[in-house]
């Protein structure tokens, strides 16, 4: 069955954010990944190649997110226990999370090595935030759509874009394809306004991306958690 329409808005929304931040986060804090946490394991193998040594925000930012997504979960645990919206109190929360790295950026010098402490402040703060929205994406949100690394999402698209032209698809298979394109076209444009936003405001650009989690969390007020 084809989820509502407005699942499928909140998604794209979500990818919209996930890829904006993620993009910030690599052109403003040296290749660090916050959004697609394991990419930095590929960053830290070349940069170890290339006999360079400033690797430790890297090597940190899976913990944080580890701890990000287990906290994520305990609350939320919590909160369906007692009957609160969990989901979009939680949005709300990553919203948070990234407007006190955007407030943060305001008062402190311009990041000027890969594992300062200023990178370190607001890459662990930005990946915290990531961490709450991948964890929903496998409680609440979970689904075949995932919102903050695209590459599943485009490779069942393609296979089932394939089994549509050669007349082996069913209503699930089409169904996949309608729910995943909009998040799809969301993360490339996103990755693209993120490279735009960090050039001309540079970490002031996150307030979009509050914004955005802001308009997902409310998209979720109405919608009972899983």
């Amino acid at each position: 069955m084809t989820p509502p329409i407005g699942n499928r808005r909140r998604a794209a929304l979500l990818a919209l954010a996930a890829a904006y931040v993620d993009t910030v986060g690599f052109i403003g804090l040296f290749g660090l990944f916050t959004a697609h946490v394991t990419g930095n394991f590929v960053l830290i193998g070349a940069e170890l190649v290339s006999h360079h040594d400033k690797i430790l925000t890297k090597l940190l930012a899976l913990p944080v997110f580890l701890l990000s997504v287990l906290l994520t979960a305990q609350v939320e645990h919590m909160l369906q226990r007692r009957g609160k919206p969990a989901t979009m109190l939680l949005l709300v929360v990553e919203a948070v999370i990234i407007a006190v790295a955007a407030l943060a950026a305001l008062g402190l010098p311009a990041p000027g090595q890969p594992d300062d402490v200023v990178t370190m402040s607001l890459g662990f703060t930005l990946i915290a935030a990531m961490g709450v929205q991948n964890a929903l994406m496998r409680t609440s949100l979970a689904g075949p759509v995932q919102t903050t690394v695209m590459t599943g999402n485009a490779t069942q698209a393609a296979i089932d874009l394939l089994a549509m032209t050669t007349g082996r698809a069913d209503a699930t298979t089409r169904s996949r394809v309608y729910n995943a394109w909009p998040a799809i076209l969301a993360f490339a444009v996103g990755s693209a306004l993120g490279a735009a936003g960090y050039a001309w405001l540079r970490f002031d650009s996150l307030w979009l991306a509050v914004g955005l989690v802001v308009a997902a969390a409310w998209a979720s007020r109405d919608r009972p958690d899983a």
